[in-house]
């Protein structure tokens, strides 16, 4: 949502505001173009309302995304430069991806599971025995 369609929307309304102020000041009686006038403002007014809600609810959840990331990179950051001055080396746990194409994983232990990145399409669907 931008910034563009809230005023966009805000001068409709303040359009038909005016229009609507204009035929009350005439002093004619209520007619058909008054009922449009009324409503055209009431209905602009509350769209540039909502829109205008929409927006900063979007900007506060940008505000906050951005944060979360910020969090995120400080956490792996100090997480990596603690493993790089801890006094004994420690066991990682590398992050589990499938192998890259062409490159399949056949040294595996009896009674080792296979993932179905690493059976392929041939064997999907049926049962390992």
């Amino acid at each position: 949502m931008s910034l563009f369609f809230v005023a966009k929307a805000g001068v409709f309304a303040l359009g038909f505001w005016i229009w609507l102020l204009v035929l009350a000041v005439r002093g004619d009686p209520a007619t058909g173009v008054h009922l449009i006038a009324a409503t055209g403002a009431i209905c602009t007014t509350l769209v540039g309302v909502v829109l205008g809600a929409r927006m900063a609810l979007q900007r506060n959840a940008a505000v906050r995304h951005a944060e979360v990331k910020r969090l995120l990179v400080d956490i792996s950051w100090n997480a990596f430069a603690a493993a790089g001055n801890a006094d004994q080396p420690a066991k990682v746990v590398p992050f589990p991806s499938p192998p890259p194409e062409g490159e399949r994983v056949t040294n595996r232990g009896p009674g080792e599971r296979v993932s179905t990145l690493d059976r392929g399409d041939r064997n999907r669907g049926e049962r390992r025995r």
